[in-house]
């Protein structure tokens, strides 16, 4: 595995926490802070650039699938139809979820950067900054997955959310049984445990739902028996807008997590830098080598 500056790989055990964080000297952590500050900053101002232009849902592309019923989550449904013959593991879609008051434009690097190593089948989805329950947006994912396997034949796809658009991932996987579709979660900045900071939680009820302790945060944290999804989690000791920084790490006895933590970027960055996209893309094909292995109960990492 490729060594990265930044990242470490821990698997959580059943049943474990977070790892804690180490504490670090404070002109040290400042530094990092003042340079991960800035480096938001630069990842803002061009994130308002690109803005305009993911305001739209995308062009659905014309896939060719092989003959046969389309699948369907409906109960009494045709089966799954066979994937395409030979089919490798670039095949499987890769659906991206932004963040609240975002557009999939906040994915067009990482976008670009699975798609040079060979994902062929990239969707985007865009839910309305209007919607006022993250159930509802959950719902929304569903029917747009159960189109993407339609149109591409496809069994599985994964799923990398940013922020809001990894709870509405989970949400979606957890209690809506999405973990028939979807083989990886990968969510980065994700509040999993409900955050402290939420802007406007007074205004909006989406943003409501991101607070600690909430009913759709405690719904999640509900016994979740048989999930199939493996989940990878991104988390930074300087992501300002997870309130605590574990916050953004999966803690569920039922699920199949790792958390990576990654040092020196903050919320913003998560999705656009480059260390992060090679490790997310990492993430998203290691699935394919323990394809039949029992889970590692010790401890890999790339730091």
């Amino acid at each position: 595995m490729k060594v990265l500056p930044f990242l470490s790989l821990r698997p959580r055990l059943p049943g474990s926490l977070p790892p804690r964080l180490p504490r670090l000297p404070g002109p040290r952590l400042s530094a990092a802070l003042l340079g991960a500050t800035a480096l938001e900053l630069v990842v803002l101002t061009g994130h308002l650039a690109a803005y305009p232009f993911g305001l739209t849902q995308e062009r659905v592309p014309q896939e060719r699938r092989p003959p046969g019923p389309s699948p369907d989550a409906s109960p009494g449904a045709s089966p799954d139809p066979p994937t395409l013959p030979g089919s490798p593991a670039a095949e499987r879609p890769v659906v991206l979820l932004h963040g609240f008051i975002d557009n999939r434009s906040v994915f067009v690097l990482l976008r670009r950067a699975l798609a040079r190593h060979g994902r062929r089948h990239l969707a985007s989805l865009n839910y309305s900054p209007l919607t006022r329950d993250l159930r509802t947006a959950a719902e929304l994912l569903g029917r747009h997955v159960e189109e993407i396997c339609a149109r591409t034949g496809q069994r599985e796809v994964d799923i990398v959310g940013h922020s809001l658009g990894g709870l509405i991932a989970r949400y979606y996987v957890q209690r809506l049984g999405g973990d028939r579709r979807v083989r990886t979660l990968v969510t980065l900045g994700t509040p999993h445990g409900g955050t402290a900071v939420a802007p406007g939680a007074g205004l909006h009820p989406i943003v409501r739902q991101m607070r600690g302790g909430s009913p759709l945060i405690e719904e999640l944290r509900l016994p979740a028996p048989g999930c199939r999804t493996r989940f990878v989690s991104f988390w930074s000791e300087l992501d300002q807008v997870m309130v605590p920084v574990g916050t953004a790490c999966v803690d569920h006895p039922d699920l199949d997590a790792v958390n990576v933590r990654v040092t020196g970027i903050g919320h913003l960055a998560l999705p656009v830098h480059p260390a992060v996209a090679a490790a997310v893309r990492e993430a998203l094909e290691s699935q394919e080598a323990r394809e039949g292995i029992a889970p590692s109960t010790g401890t890999s990492s790339v730091a």
